[in-house]
């Protein structure tokens, strides 16, 4: 029998100074049974950051046609692609020839800079790709405040996200952009 995934639930309040968007997000995440929570809640971080009202979480870390968040228009162009992790140079390409915008969040403080050198000037350099490394002390913070019924609070300015839960536990997370 297959493991399922474990259903987690997150009221988040939203106020991001950086791009005037503010409002409370219901958001449903399954985290797929060979995910982390850290990697879950990584996930929720990259849905503050980039926060619409078309921005929606893909149908999970077992389907490859998908991203892991992305922003798609009313007919169906795929505006942002949000990817999760070191993903391979085809991946990369696949998600820059489908999409306007790529947007990497690497995670890894040891394979992120191997993976990252790897990659060919021509992707490192694309226009279309935006990286950004969280660290793995922030990632593991982050994931100290995973529950099943989570109530978040999230300020973001000048790229920094203050993320703080009803237990009183605060965080300041501040992705490092790559390129």
């Amino acid at each position: 029998m297959a493991l399922k995934s474990t259903i987690y639930k997150a009221a988040l309040n939203l106020a991001d100074i950086d791009r005037q968007v503010y409002g409370d997000y219901p958001l449903t995440l399954a985290c797929h049974p060979s995910e982390t929570e850290a990697r879950m809640m990584l996930r929720l971080l990259a849905f503050a950051l980039n926060a619409h009202q078309h921005l929606e979480f893909g149908r999970g870390i077992s389907t490859d046609e998908e991203p892991d968040l992305w922003r798609r228009t009313l007919d169906d162009r795929i505006e942002l692609w949000i990817d999760l992790g070191n993903p391979d140079e085809q991946r990369i390409r696949k998600a820059m020839g489908r999409a306007e915008s790529v947007l990497i969040y690497a995670y890894g403080d040891r394979s992120t800079p191997v993976w990252w050198s790897k990659l060919p000037d021509r992707v490192r350099q694309h226009d279309k790709l935006s990286v950004y490394q969280v660290g793995d002390d922030e990632l593991n913070a982050l994931a100290g405040m995973a529950s099943s019924n989570m109530n978040l609070q999230c300020s973001i300015s000048e790229g920094i996200a203050f993320v703080s839960n009803e237990q009183g536990h605060n965080l300041q997370l501040q992705p490092a952009a790559l390129n």
